[in-house]
């Protein structure tokens, strides 16, 4: 709410609260049409009156018991913003933000059982080319070799795949796979569960080489590599938590040391 106490230009008003032109800047986008400037400003300033309206009723109407009960809300929501904000700020400033390999080496341990998938995970490579591709038995011969100096071929004319992956020691969902590849169905979906499989599929159009590395099925654990994402999560909201803590209690203790809070007995 604004009072009107200074040199402002007010464009409306409610009972004592003012609303000024400055109140409206940032509202309407350059290069607004006048028409639908004039609408988007008397939209507001009719938001901003039925408001004030309602909280003056509000104010007159409402039982006093409940008023104070929604001012002891506020107050109490405009500490926890504060209050969250600064911890924030504080942990941000402190925090190790550093996991390491022991660290997450002991949450996965004491976590395992908590890891396990609900999904297969596959390690594959994959390339998707058209059937009349000029070098397609080239691609195919070193997409299946895949030595180091196939690997390097391959990068270099990616260019002409439709869809690819080429790092096979990565782990990715069974359910990722066939969304990319829309001629695995159920029926061929098995092939993709088996260990130094190779897969070759067809449809009108194109071609989609296949290369099983590595398999894990549904309850099996998840390996560690996968899930450390989530690891670092688990240990920096442990150590978060922890720090809030500690910061709440030297903020204490630093304020009794100085005078700045005492309790009468």
């Amino acid at each position: 709410m604004f009072k009107k106490a200074d040199d402002r230009i007010p464009i409306a008003r409610v009972n004592e609260s003012y609303l000024y032109k400055e109140d409206l800047e940032g509202l309407v986008a350059e290069g607004t049409p006048p028409e639908d400037s004039a609408l988007l400003v008397n939209g507001f300033i009719n938001r901003w009156a039925t408001q004030l309206l309602l909280v003056d009723g509000a104010q007159t109407n409402l039982p006093e018991k409940m008023q104070q009960d929604f001012n002891k809300l506020v107050s109490q929501y405009k500490k926890d913003l504060f209050t969250k904000a600064y911890l924030d700020a504080l942990v941000k400033r402190n925090i190790d933000t550093t996991v390491t390999s022991e660290e997450a080496q002991n949450v996965y341990d004491l976590n395992k059982e908590t890891f396990k998938l609900n999904e297969e995970l596959l390690k594959l490579r994959y390339i998707k080319i058209a059937q009349n591709a000029i070098n397609k038995d080239d691609i195919e011969k070193r997409f299946k070799r895949y030595t180091d100096e196939d690997k390097r071929y391959l990068d270099s004319i990616s260019i002409q795949f439709k869809s690819y992956t080429l790092n096979d020691s990565v782990w990715v969902k069974v359910s990722q796979v066939i969304n990319k590849v829309p001629v695995l169905y159920a029926e061929n979906k098995k092939e993709l569960l088996k260990k130094s499989n190779f897969l070759q599929l067809k449809d009108s159009l194109d071609l989609y080489l296949m290369q099983i590395n590595d398999v894990l099925l549904q309850n099996d654990y998840a390996p560690l590599e996968y899930v450390k994402p989530t690891i670092n999560q688990i240990v920096m909201n442990k150590r978060k938590l922890e720090l809030i803590k500690q910061l709440e209690k030297d903020i204490t203790k630093d304020a009794i040391k100085n005078k700045q809070f005492e309790i009468f007995n």
